[in-house]
């Protein structure tokens, strides 16, 4: 091992290309797929950045997800804000305590449902494109598009007035933004909770037909658990989608025969949504996780109480696993990836997102099939400040 694969790095977060990961994480997906990592707090972890450690970690149940564990590597202020522990809020929870409330909301996320929605999903963007047309070019893709899709399906899905988008969303911007202060986030988090535990008591007194008030009825969650699930997934629900959407209509506006086959051949539909979140990868911070006690991973000593970053961003860009891992192929073959996680913390609602993803890609570009950019490609604002990657504004032409 050489001195430079022994030596801590710390977190990049400079891309030198705005849909490639920093060079020096893929570098090292090939080169030291872990290694030493300072965090900003000082505390002496490790950086996985190779497909196979990283699928070994999140399916290890001797690392840790609890916040209170974890070390933040990009500032101690980031770190801060995720170390309280909310009920009901079970992506920063272990099992068996994760698994209670896992397993109360599997059966709401089913293939079957979620491909029982997609007509429901095609109306809903037919509607979108609709008022794009009526408006007329230009317009900004993350406003009258990628956003109202995810927003108006979660929202229906869970029974949240779609009236209060503005609070919602300006609430789930700030909890993901890297820079909010802890109380700009503190009170984020506690306005969106507040509203949502007002919603689930107004459901307990008057069931509808939503997710919230079928999961009232087993009677296993009181307002705070259900309103902190709600919370989870209301931000996660309508961001990460709408990012998805935007960000992959940029990648192949950028791309134009790759535009071309999604919009001109109806069986490369799938593997387009799979070979976006791959080539793309909008969660570009972590997970991070904490050695519970010590465990040898690649050759290396985890021990207990260090923190192991694993980026998802270079772990999808490992030439081990993806044959020209830096080349966007819409007909690629899925061949499986980390962008929904792995293990018992596997995105919980990754087939809703595929089904609107699915229907959102390829109703645009027919729809539009001369969309363009309405601005220069490299004047298109990206969300580097976020812990969810994506584009703030993508004005378009057509």
């Amino acid at each position: 091992m050489t001195e430079a694969a022994s030596s801590p790095v710390t977190f990049p977060t400079v891309r030198e290309n705005r849909f490639d990961p920093p060079a020096v994480l893929v570098r090292s997906a090939q080169e030291n797929p872990i290694r030493p990592m300072t965090y900003a707090d000082g505390h002496e972890g490790w950086l996985v950045t190779g497909f196979a450690l990283a699928r070994a970690v999140l399916a290890d149940l001797r690392f840790s997800n609890l916040p209170d564990l974890v070390h933040s590597p990009i500032s101690p202020q980031f770190g801060e804000r995720r170390r309280k522990r909310r009920p009901g809020f079970f992506l920063g929870m272990d099992p068996p305590e994760h698994t209670r409330y896992r397993r109360l909301l599997t059966g709401q996320f089913t293939v079957r449902r979620m491909k029982r929605l997609e007509p429901w999903i095609e109306t809903i963007t037919a509607e979108r494109l609709d008022a794009m047309e009526l408006e007329g070019p230009p317009t900004d893709l993350v406003r009258s598009f990628a956003l109202p899709i995810p927003s108006l399906v979660i929202c229906e899905l869970l029974g949240v007035p779609y009236s209060d988008r503005d609070r919602f969303q300006r609430d789930s911007r700030t909890l993901l933004r890297l820079d909010s202060t802890v109380e700009e986030a503190e009170a984020a988090i506690n306005d969106l909770t507040d509203y949502l535990r007002d919603l689930v008591r107004h459901k307990r007194a008057r069931p509808a037909d939503d997710l919230i008030s079928g999961m009232l009825e087993g009677g296993e969650l009181n307002d705070e658990e259900m309103a902190g699930i709600s919370v989870l997934l209301l931000v996660a629900g309508h961001e990460t989608t709408a990012n998805m959407i935007a960000l992959g209509t940029f990648a192949l506006l950028s791309n134009p025969s790759q535009l071309a086959a999604v919009r001109d051949d109806p069986s490369v539909t799938d593997s387009t949504v799979e070979e976006l979140l791959r080539y793309l990868t909008i969660v570009h911070l972590g997970p991070i996780r904490c050695a519970l006690e010590d465990v040898e991973l690649g050759g290396r000593l985890i021990k207990a109480g260090q923190s192991v970053t694993i980026s998802l961003s270079a772990a999808n860009r490992d030439g081990e696993r993806f044959e020209d891992p830096g080349t966007l192929d819409v007909a690629r073959p899925p061949s499986g990836h980390l962008s929904f996680g792995h293990g018992v913390h596997q995105c919980l609602g990754q087939q809703l997102a595929r089904t609107e993803m699915s229907v959102a890609y390829p109703a645009l570009l027919r729809r539009f099939p001369n969309l363009s950019l309405a601005i220069p490609p490299e004047e298109v604002p990206m969300r580097t400040n976020m812990a969810i990657y994506g584009v703030d504004r993508l004005p378009v032409t057509w």
